[in-house]
This record gives C-alpha cells, sequence and structure tokens, in this order.
C-alpha cells in the first residue's frame, strides 16, 4: 500500500474524467502532476501541483482547474475536503478511515510494508570499498562501505536485483610497495634490524604478514635481490591483506558478492577489447593534450599518446588512455573494468567513491556511455571526508595502522549499529564529524539512541502487554477496531507511517539511503510524543486498561511503528533493539 500513490492515481483519474466531460481539453500530458505532504501540515494531510502544472499547456488558469478538480475529488468517500489555495494549489484532508486503514496494511504486510517494485528487477551493479589491498580499511573507508551496503540494500528493497562489488586494486605500483614494506616486516621477523623507506608502509599490521611469509618460505628470500621474490610476496601479501578487509567489513556485517580483481585486466585481452569497442566508434585517436592547468609552458612537455574522445560524451577535455612509451594509464583498466560490468548485463552502475576521486566522475561517465551507447546509467557517489572526535579533541591516529584511523577503531569504540546509523546520518557529499562520545549518549540528540529507543519501548509495551493477558500478535491487532485510534497525535503517527512507501521510491530514485535515516528519526519523535501525552491522557496509554478495544487499537498503533522502524533499520544494515540496557 503506497496511499501517496493511491490518491495521486485518485487525482489522475478525476483529471481524465474532466478530460472526458469537456472541463480539460484533450491530449494533456499528466506525468508531472504530483501528490506529496503540504509544507505546512495545517494546510492538509496531502497537497496537488496539478492545477499549476496543467493551466499553461491547458490555457486555462490554475484556480478554475483546482476548482473543478476540487469538486470531482470531493465526491469520493476517501476525501473529506478539498480546498484551493493560493493561485491553484490543492490542498486535501482524508478521512479518518483512510489513516486508520494504514494499520491494518502494516500489520498485514509487516515489514514488506513499503517494499516497492520500483526496480522491476532491473539488475544494478554497487561497487563499493574498492579500497587499495595495502592496509586495514579507514575510517574513509568505513562510510564508503556503510553507504554503499545500505544503498545496495535500499535498491533491493525497491525491487532491483542488485549486486555488491568490490574492486580490488591490485594492478598498479601500490601493490609492489606493500610486498617490499611485508618483505621488511620478514627480514625483521629472522632478527634483522630494519628502516622503513619513505613510502613504504610501516603499520604494525604488517608484522603477522611477515611471519607467515617466514613460516611459509622459511629463509628462501633472505637477503635476496628483488626480482626473486617480488612477485611471490606481492600475492602473498595482497591475499593476506584482502583477508584483513574482508574481516574488517564483517565487522559491519557487510558481505560482498563479488571480489573483482584489477590484475585479471592485464595481459588476458580485457582493456585491448574495451579500447578496440571505443575505437569501433571512432572515439579513439593518436594526439597531445593541452598542458593541464597551473602547468607553465616550459614545463610542459608535449608527447603524443592515445586518446579518449571522452569530450564527445560530457567530459570537459579528452582522455589518455596509453602513454608515449606504450604502457596503459591508470584510465585504461578502468574502462575495461566496466565494460566488463556493461558485458554481464547490468543495466545500471554505481560507483561509491572517496571525495578524492571528484576528478574521475565526467570521465568515467563519459566512458560508460561510449561504450553502452548510452543504454546503461553510470551514478558515482563521493562520500566526503569523517572527522572522528573523541573527549571534545579530533582523534587522529591509530598506532596499529601508523597513520590513520581504522575501520576497528570505529567499531571498537562504538559498535557496528552506531558506527552505521551515524555515518547515515548525513547526506554522502556532505563531510561529517563523528563525535564517538555523543554516539554512545542517551538523549534525544543522539539519533541512533533515540529510533531504537522507540522501537525498544514498543517491545517493552507489547511483552508487558503478554504479561497481562492481552493478545499481541500481528492478526489479532490487525482485526482491532482501529476507529478507536482518532486523536491527532495518533493520527499524526499514522500520516508519518503512511509516508513510509513514498520515502523509500523517492531515496531510491535518488540512491540516498541517508533519507531513511532522517525519516526514522521523524517517525521515532512522534512515537515518543503520543506515548509522553499518554501520560496525562489516559485514553492514549497503549495499554488502556479500562478498555480493552482501546487496548488492542492502541497495541496495532505501537506495532505497527516497531515494524517500520524494523524494516528501515534493515536497510541501514542495523539490527532493532528490543530493549535498551
Amino acid at each position: 500500500m503506497n496511499l501517496f500513490s493511491d490518491i495521486r492515481a485518485l487525482v489522475i483519474d478525476s483529471l481524465t474524467a474532466m478530460t472526458t466531460e469537456g472541463a480539460l481539453p484533450e491530449g494533456l500530458n499528466f506525468a508531472n502532476v504530483a501528490v506529496e505532504p503540504p509544507r505546512d501540515a495545517a494546510h492538509g494531510d496531502m497537497a496537488t501541483n496539478a492545477a499549476m502544472v496543467l493551466a499553461k499547456p491547458a490555457k486555462m488558469k490554475p484556480r478554475d482547474i483546482a476548482d473543478a478538480l476540487a469538486a470531482k475529488l470531493a465526491e469520493d468517500t476517501r476525501i473529506s475536503s478539498a480546498e484551493v489555495a493560493g493561485p491553484g494549489f490543492l490542498n486535501l484532508r482524508l478521512a479518518p478511515v483512510v489513516w486508520q486503514g494504514v494499520l491494518g496494511a502494516v500489520l498485514g504486510a509487516g515489514t514488506d510494508y513499503g517494499r516497492a517494485n520500483l526496480g522491476q528487477g532491473k539488475k544494478v551493479n554497487v561497487e563499493y570499498v574498492s579500497a587499495n589491498p595495502t592496509g586495514p580499511l579507514h575510517v574513509g573507508h568505513t562510510r564508503g562501505a556503510v553507504f554503499g551496503d545500505a544503498l545496495a540494500s535500499l535498491l533491493g528493497y525497491a525491487g532491483y536485483d542488485v549486486t555488491r562489488e568490490y574492486y580490488i586494486n591490485d594492478g598498479g605500483g601500490q601493490v609492489d610497495v606493500l610486498a617490499r614494506s611485508v618483505y621488511l616486516r620478514y627480514q625483521e621477523a629472522h632478527g634483522q634490524e630494519v628502516a622503513f623507506a619513505d613510502g613504504t608502509y610501516p603499520g604494525d599490521y604488517l608484522v603477522p604478514v611477515g611471519q607467515a611469509l617466514k613460516d611459509k618460505v622459511g629463509d628462501a628470500y633472505v637477503d635476496q635481490p628483488e626480482d626473486v621474490w617480488l612477485a611471490d610476496v606481492r600475492e602473498f601479501s595482497t591475499d593476506a591483506m584482502m583477508a584483513l578487509i574482508r574481516e574488517d567489513l564483517a565487522m559491519l556485517g557487510i558481505k560482498m558478492d563479488v571480489f573483482y580483481s584489477e590484475k585479471s585486466l592485464y595481459g588476458t585481452g580485457k582493456i585491448e577489447a574495451a579500447l578496440a569497442e571505443l575505437e569501433s566508434k571512432g572515439l579513439i585517436y593518436q594526439g597531445v593534450l593541452e598542458p593541464p592547468k597551473g602547468k607553465k609552458p616550459d614545463d610542459w612537455e608535449p608527447r603524443e599518446q592515445t586518446l579518449f574522445k571522452s569530450t564527445d560524451h560530457g567530459d570537459d577535455v579528452d582522455r589518455a588512455v596509453k602513454k608515449s612509451d606504450g604502457a596503459w594509464t591508470y584510465f585504461a583498466p578502468d574502462i575495461a573494468y566496466h565494460y566488463d560490468k556493461i558485458s554481464r548485463g547490468f543495466d545500471e552502475l554505481i560507483d561509491v567513491l572517496g571525495a578524492d576521486h571528484g576528478g574521475y566522475v565526467k570521465r568515467m561517465k563519459a566512458a560508460v556511455s561510449a561504450l553502452s551507447d548510452g543504454k546503461v546509467p553510470l551514478d558515482i557517489k563521493l562520500c566526503q571526508l569523517v572527522k572522528l572526535f573523541k573527549d571534545g579533541q579530533e582523534f587522529k591516529m591509530s598506532k596499529r595502522a601508523g597513520t590513520f584511523v581504522t575501520l576497528r577503531d570505529v567499531v571498537d569504540a562504538v559498535g557496528p549499529d552506531v558506527t552505521r546509523f551515524m555515518l547515515l546520518t548525513r547526506k554522502n557529499d556532505q563531510g561529517f564529524d563523528f563525535d564517538l562520545d555523543k554516539a554512545l549518549e542517551q538523549s534525544k540528540d543522539n539519533p541512533i539512541f533515540y529510533v531504537q529507543y522507540a522501537n525498544a519501548r514498543i517491545c517493552s509495551t507489547l511483552r508487558k502487554a503478554e504479561e497481562a493477558g492481552i493478545a499481541t500478535n500481528d492478526p489479532v491487532l490487525a482485526a482491532a477496531d482501529l476507529a478507536e485510534v482518532s486523536h491527532p497525535a495518533q493520527l499524526a503517527v499514522i500520516k508519518k507511517l503512511a509516508e513510509w512507501p513514498r520515502q523509500i521510491e523517492i531515496a531510491a530514485r535518488t540512491n540516498e539511503p541517508h533519507r531513511v535515516a532522517f525519516y526514522l528519526y521523524d517517525l521515532a519523535s512522534e512515537l515518543h510524543g503520543l506515548y509522553h501525552l499518554g501520560k496525562t491522557e489516559f485514553g492514549l496509554r497503549f495499554v488502556n486498561e479500562s478498555s480493552e478495544t482501546a487496548t488492542h487499537a492502541n497495541l496495532a498503533l505501537a506495532r505497527s511503528v516497531s515494524i517500520v522502524i524494523s524494516a528501515g533499520l534493515g536497510i541501514l544494515g542495523v539490527k532493532p533493539a528490543q530493549e535498551m540496557r
């Protein structure tokens, strides 16, 4: 049930009837007609812009359309009033029975209430985290991991066929640096003194890797030249780091469907095939790029390179795919990787990247557009930086990692559920100050506590009702006389519940899972407000000792809130609290 969609359908049917009756001209497009919550709840339950968007094409005054539409809508029993406001906005109030029916829909569907078929089974690839396999995940990766995983769950809930994917950047020079760093720890495991040169990784997390290498090969690589051990140590180290990364992700409850190796693109013809596809479209040529911005002419040496004509697909400049010495640029394997995704039959692609990849967006979108002939959209979501605070001070360092705060540092400090929820209380493209102390506060100012407390409060109420011999299973509550739920504070909660399916569709269309966290906070706020009101107005108490009928109706409302909170937290990857300790 999506009440907003139902009322929009009613508006469209009314407009169609008006067309048939001659009140509107033929051929109008109703696609931009919307039904939404009004900006001011005092104006009504819903509002439609129908008269405003149809006035110009109909060559009519908005007010005239609105007046006629209001009269038509008033014929439906679901509409208690339809009032024209301003130049032609139409505010609607729904009959109480409509709102009461929402509770029956929630209790009947359970956590599937709000589940949508927006995606219609389209295959979507969500690539996220994709950190270089050179160390444990840091707090920046954590935000991308949480965002990407919640987005994947949101899209699955909205009817998409989602694949979660991690792109292992194991084809570049940074993995050689990792191998050299592990080799130093390997020598150290053999009792040698070592010094970490600039650019190597000094973190303690490589100590057990060096020991594990010793356990595997003994002293076979001790004091040997690099060409003897580099390839083997590189593979050994990458495998060890990916095992560490998988453990890090597991701490947050994240499990990938696919781990795709960049290295698998080299020497297999995949890069050549992707560029051949672009060349067949006339998009590969030999040329010289303009000097980068900020370069003085005498600092710039023009070189002929193999270029991708990305400007034909919305980029600012063309991009090099092969250097003058014949080596691939870093962009070439990225093109091949996305071509592979397209070849696997995905209908949509989403990349979740760090804030430092802003310059990557246009070129990659251009490549995907060119490779798919514009048929496969690519959405790139950039996650801005996270700053951690503890005891009022910025928390900057992990001794184990050497230079950064790890995912494990954060999860150890506040737990996986708090980590996930808090990182989703800001839009991904906004910076985030994560105060570890406030994240554990038991107050309204802590959104995760406030939402979890609402659910725990409901669960406690239901347990007490059961102990008092009151049936609280969903079928019994769904059969309650919901006409008892008519107080404005109760209806305010139901109206918020009715928004849930609409919020799912909006969040899924925009790829914005933070909307779910915002919604849950607002729903919890309505629930807490109703609960406190019940302290002075006995009829609003969830368990009304003087009326079994009212009790079942009130518990139906409370249970419906718990169902939606549980569904929302499930999308965010957070376990709903049954009790607070």
